[in-house]
């Protein structure tokens, strides 16, 4: 599907991993991307990255050969901006350096053109502070990598306008995006929330010595998470209550939920932590290299959504 009529340029500001998978995502559906970052290095990475993402949306089937959109390096932030139809943020993740930076983007950008922040966690509120057109600032938060994770996160700040978050979600959805709009702005917005939830958790089980990090990831991946890789906890617990459903659910265990949700750990991530998990991590992966963890994880997903578009075929 081709990007939507009026967007035929993107920018995409902060050219690092979650950056460079979305100008790959971006190209691949026929936008021309011209990208910018401060770092030294970075228009190689970029270049290098695209290509290395390249394969994979040729196997998801978003594209053929090589891409459709053109790719321009600036390193000038607002000649990147000035023509540019749609600006996705993607810079690093702290609030003074955002309020700054989106204050620079808007200074730069036509009045009409939606810039949208990659944030993990930060509100739009708190990052459009000093924008002039604060109207035309929204989230879209993507789960890394862009290319390849279906989920976008929409939310608007206080300044934000209705017909500008309509228009974003409406953008994202022709590149193939399943997206979620925040009724109201949280920090870390909801998917960060509850995987840190589950984070938390499993720090608390490593520190209280329960079980081995090995242990505590397998008992995600060949337990919950695979239902959730096609049901939400929701819907999980709604068939857990057998036929009746979630009141049957709610009935027969929330007694145990209860007592389970007390009995949760609340690990803070003080030095001491740090190391224990890092120590444990290295431990566990051995002079296995990131790169490596990153292209399996990648050939999963692919496997995985393939799948899941077999199942959802099926059932259509």
């Amino acid at each position: 599907m081709e990007a939507h009529a009026d967007i035929r340029r993107a920018a995409v500001v902060g050219a690092g991993t979650i950056g460079a998978s979305w100008s790959a995502l971006f190209m691949a559906h026929g936008l021309d991307v011209v990208a910018t970052d401060i770092n030294e290095g970075a228009e190689g990475s970029l270049r290098a990255a695209v290509a290395k993402a390249w394969p994979d949306l040729v196997a998801l089937g978003v594209c053929k050969g090589k891409p459709k959109g053109q790719l321009t390096f600036e390193p000038d932030l607002a000649k990147c901006v000035a023509a540019a139809d749609f600006v996705q943020e993607c810079a690093i993740e702290r609030e003074a350096e955002k309020v700054k930076l989106l204050a620079e983007i808007d200074k730069s950008v036509r009045p009409d053109i939606l810039i949208s922040s990659s944030s993990s966690a930060i509100t739009i509120t708190a990052m459009q502070r000093e924008c002039r057109h604060p109207e035309r600032v929204v989230l879209g938060h993507p789960f890394n990598p862009p290319h390849l994770i279906p989920l976008v996160e929409i939310a608007g700040g206080a300044l934000t306008s209705q017909d500008s978050l309509m228009r974003a979600e409406a953008f994202y959805k022709t590149l193939g995006k399943s997206t979620i709009r925040l009724n109201k702005e949280i920090y870390g917005h909801v998917a960060n929330r509850l995987q840190g939830a589950v984070f938390r958790e499993a720090i608390h089980l490593l520190q209280s010595g329960v079980a081995s990090l090995s242990d505590i990831d397998k008992a995600m991946t060949e337990g919950p998470g695979l239902r959730w890789a096609l049901m939400g906890p929701f819907l999980t617990y709604h068939l857990a209550g057998g036929a009746g459903g979630m009141a049957s659910f709610m009935k027969q265990f929330s007694p145990m939920q209860q007592k389970l949700w007390r009995d949760l750990g609340q690990p803070e991530i003080r030095e001491e932590t740090q190391r224990l998990v890092t120590d444990a991590m290295n431990e566990a992966i051995g002079a296995k290299e990131v790169r490596s963890f990153s292209e399996e994880r990648d050939a999963r997903i692919l496997a995985l959504l393939a799948t899941r578009q077999v199942i959802s075929t099926n059932h259509s």
